[in-house]
C-alpha cells in the first residue's frame, strides 16, 4: 500500500510539471523584409503585365474577323456549319465585314466576274497531255479500248467521238455553293448527257461534218434545259462542241469528205459556167430583142410616114395623073443627078427609034490559090 502510494505521488509530481511547463509563441513574420516587399511587388507588376496581354489577345481575337469582300466576288458567313442570315442578305456584298474567328465562324468566298468551265470527255477517246495540247487524236490502234475510250452512238447506229466544253459565270452564289455538294460536277454530267442526247438525233455524217452548227445547237439546248430543271444558280455562255470519227477509220472519212469537197467545187464551178452561160445569152436575147424592136418602130414609123405621104400626094394624083408622074419623076432624077458622080448624057435618035445601051464591065481578078 505504501508502495502504492508513492507511485501515485510521483506521477502527480510529474504531470504538474507538464502542465507549468511555457507554451512556445508562434512566429510573427517580419512583413517589413525587402525580400519579401520585393517579391510581392513582382507579382503585382506580373498579374497586371498578364491583364494587359489578355487584353490584347482579346482584341487580336476578335479584329481577326474583319475581312474584306473584293469586286466581282461575294461571300458567305457559315456560323457552325449554318449560313448565316435570311434571302438576299446571305450573300455579303463588296466590302468590309466582320464575323467570329474560326472555327466559330467560316468565311466562304465566291468568285463572281470570272468566268468558269467544264470539260466534258465522256465521249472521247483518252488522249496523251502532249496530244491534249497539240488537238491531235490517237492513232495506231485498230480498235476502242472498253471502259477506257469514250464514244457516243448516233442515230444511223454509227460511232463517232465528241467532246464539249462549257462556260459559265455565277449569279446566285449561295445556291450554287451550298445546294448541291459539287454545282461543277454536275453540271459536267448535264454535258456529257447532252452529248449522248444529241447524238442519238444525227447521223454521223450530219454530226461530222454537213450540219455540226445543228448538232452543237442540239447540246447547247439540252444543257440549257437541265440547267433551268433543276436552277444552278449559273448563266451559261457559249458551248464548244469537238466531234471526230473514230480515229482507226478517220482516213476514210476524210477521204470521203474531201471528194465531196471536190465534187461541190466542181459543181459549183459548173453552176457558176452555167450561170455566165445563161447570163450572156439573156444579154444577147435581150439586145437582139431591143435591136429588133427598134428597128420595128423604125419601119413602123417609115411606113406611117410613107402612108401619110401618099394620103397627102393621093389627090394630087387623081387630079392629074401624068403631070403628077412628070413631076416625081423630075424630083427624082433631081436627086439622082445631085448625088450621081459621073453623068452620061445620050442624045434622042433622029429617027426616034431608042437606042441599045451596053455596059463593058471588067470581071474582078481571081486571086491566086495559095500552095498547100
Amino acid at each position: 500500500m505504501e508502495s502504492f502510494g508513492h507511485d501515485k505521488d510521483h506521477l502527480e509530481e510529474l504531470l504538474g510539471q507538464k502542465k507549468e511547463a511555457p507554451q512556445p509563441e508562434p512566429e510573427i513574420s517580419d512583413v517589413d523584409d525587402p525580400s519579401t516587399r520585393a517579391l510581392s511587388d513582382a507579382l503585382r507588376s506580373s498579374f497586371a503585365i498578364v491583364k494587359v496581354l489578355m487584353v490584347i489577345l482579346v482584341i487580336i481575337f476578335f479584329s481577326s474577323g474583319v475581312f474584306q469582300v473584293k469586286e466581282n466576288e461575294s461571300a458567305v458567313i457559315l456560323r457552325l456549319g449554318k449560313p448565316v442570315g435570311q434571302g438576299t442578305d446571305v450573300a455579303l456584298k463588296p466590302g468590309l465585314h466582320w464575323a467570329f474567328p474560326y472555327p466559330i465562324d467560316e468565311i466562304v468566298k465566291i468568285p463572281l466576274g470570272q468566268s468558269h468551265s467544264v470539260l466534258s470527255t465522256g465521249g472521247w477517246p483518252v488522249v496523251s497531255p502532249d496530244q491534249e495540247i497539240k488537238g491531235d487524236m490517237p492513232s495506231g490502234s485498230e480498235s476502242l479500248r472498253p471502259g477506257v475510250d469514250g464514244y457516243v452512238l448516233t442515230s444511223d447506229g454509227n460511232i463517232i467521238h465528241v467532246k464539249a466544253t462549257l462556260n459559265y459565270r455565277i449569279t446566285d452564289p449561295v445556291r450554287y455553293t451550298f445546294e448541291y455538294a459539287d454545282t461543277a460536277k454536275l453540271l459536267q454530267s448535264f454535258v456529257d448527257n447532252a452529248i449522248f442526247y444529241a447524238a442519238t438525233h444525227f447521223t454521223a455524217e450530219r454530226a461530222l461534218y454537213v450540219d455540226k452548227g445543228a448538232f452543237r445547237e442540239k447540246v447547247s439546248d439540252r444543257v440549257q434545259q437541265l440547267v433551268s430543271q433543276y436552277n444552278l444558280g449559273v448563266t451559261l455562255e457559249p458551248i464548244n462542241v469537238d466531234t471526230s470519227a473514230p480515229f482507226n477509220v478517220r482516213p476514210s472519212y476524210e477521204a470521203v469528205q474531201q471528194s465531196d469537197l471536190d465534187r461541190n467545187e466542181k459543181v459549183n464551178a459548173a453552176q457558176g459556167d452555167a450561170g455566165k452561160l445563161l447570163r450572156e445569152a439573156e444579154g444577147e436575147r435581150q439586145a437582139l430583142l431591143s435591136a429588133g424592136m427598134s428597128e420595128s418602130n423604125q419601119l413602123v414609123q417609115a411606113v406611117r410616114a410613107e402612108a401619110a405621104t401618099y394620103s397627102e400626094l393621093l389627090p394630087l394624083y387623081r387630079e392629074d395623073p401624068n403631070l403628077f408622074k412628070r413631076r416625081v419623076m423630075t424630083e427624082k432624077i433631081q436627086t439622082v443627078m445631085t448625088n450621081a458622080q459621073a453623068k452620061f448624057f445620050i442624045p434622042n435618035r433622029a429617027d426616034g427609034k431608042s437606042r441599045e445601051l451596053r455596059l463593058q464591065l471588067n470581071r474582078e481578078p481571081v486571086q491566086p490559090k495559095a500552095n498547100q
